[in-house]
C-alpha cells in the first residue's frame, strides 16, 4: 500500500475525534446518561456528608491526643494516661472509616465516569460498572462499619476497657 492510498483511507474514515462529537450531539442520549448518574451523584453526595461527619470527630480525637500529649509526663494524671490509650484505638478505628469511605467515593466517581463513556463507545462495559457499584457498596459498609465501632467505643469511655 502506498502513501497516497492510505492518505486516500484515512480521508475516506471519520477521524475518531469527529465520531465522538457525532455520538454526544444526541441530547437525548446525553439526558438519558445524566439521568442514570443521578443515583450514583447521591450515594456520592451522601458519602461525601458521612466523611464530614468522621473527619470532624477525627480532628476532636487528634487534638484531644495532641493536648494531653503536650503535658509534661509528670503533669499527666494516670486517667489521662488510660485516655491517650483509647483516644489512640478511637483514632485507628476512624483512620480506617476515612480510607474505605474515601475508597467508595472514588469507586462511585468512576462509576459516574463508566456511565458516560458507555454511552459513546460500542464497548459493552455495564458488568464493570455494576461490579464497581457493588465494591462501591462493600468499601462504604466496610468504612461504615469501621465508624460504628469508633462510635461504640467512644460511648463506652476510656475507663470501660483497657
Amino acid at each position: 500500500m502506498t502513501l497516497l492510498d492510505t492518505l486516500a483511507n484515512a480521508a475516506a474514515h471519520t477521524p475518531f475525534a469527529l465520531e465522538i462529537i457525532e455520538r454526544t450531539a444526541s441530547t437525548p442520549r446525553v439526558q438519558q446518561v445524566v439521568q442514570l448518574s443521578l443515583a450514583p451523584a447521591f450515594l456520592l453526595s451522601g458519602i461525601g456528608a458521612i466523611m464530614n461527619v468522621i473527619m470532624s470527630r477525627m480532628i476532636w480525637i487528634s487534638q484531644r491526643i495532641e493536648n494531653i500529649e503536650e503535658r509534661a509526663d509528670s503533669q499527666r494524671t494516670a486517667k489521662q494516661a488510660r485516655e491517650v490509650g483509647w483516644l489512640m484505638r478511637r483514632r485507628k478505628l476512624m483512620q480506617g472509616a476515612i480510607m474505605f469511605s474515601t475508597a467508595a467515593a472514588v469507586m462511585i466517581s468512576a462509576v459516574i465516569m463508566l456511565l458516560f463513556v458507555s454511552a459513546y463507545i460500542l464497548a459493552q462495559i455495564g458488568t464493570i460498572i455494576a461490579a464497581l457499584w457493588v465494591l462501591t457498596m462493600l468499601l462504604l459498609v466496610t468504612g461504615l462499619g469501621f465508624f460504628l465501632f469508633e462510635t461504640r467505643l467512644a460511648a463506652q469511655g476510656a475507663a470501660a476497657k483497657e
